[in-house]
């Protein structure tokens, strides 16, 4: 797996650990913001840790691509533009909206395209 892109090597031996028969990972990416660990991309799911609960439980949650219904990139600049420090992806599922903010406009990107390869 030399070819996966990872933010945080703990992060993605995590998902290593919980992988299905056949899965492979695309991409780990560090998150910032409130709540949210990481998001982890495999070829089968989105998986997203929220550590938004209260004392220090968190929670894994696996999206397969097949229930995500629309992927959107939210920033403060336009997606043509040149610059900004921080993106967006915001994944719906049902009625329920999974926000994953990053550092850069290259994962940004990165997450929404692969996102929407599998979703499609």
């Amino acid at each position: 797996m030399s070819d996966v892109i990872f933010d945080n090597k703990g992060q993605l031996q995590q998902i290593q650990s919980g992988l299905l028969e056949g899965e492979q990972i695309i991409a780990v990416y560090d998150a910032i913001g409130a709540g949210t660990g990481f998001i982890g991309l495999t070829n089968r799911r989105v998986i997203i840790q929220d550590k938004s609960f209260v004392g220090k439980r968190f929670a894994i949650t696996s999206i397969p691509y097949s229930k995500v219904s629309s992927v959107s990139v939210v920033s403060n600049k336009s997606w043509a533009g040149e610059f900004f420090s921080s993106g967006t992806i915001v994944i719906t599922v049902g009625t329920h909206q999974h926000e994953v903010e990053f550092r850069g406009v290259e994962k940004t990107q990165h997450v929404h395209n692969v996102i929407l390869h599998y979703a499609s």
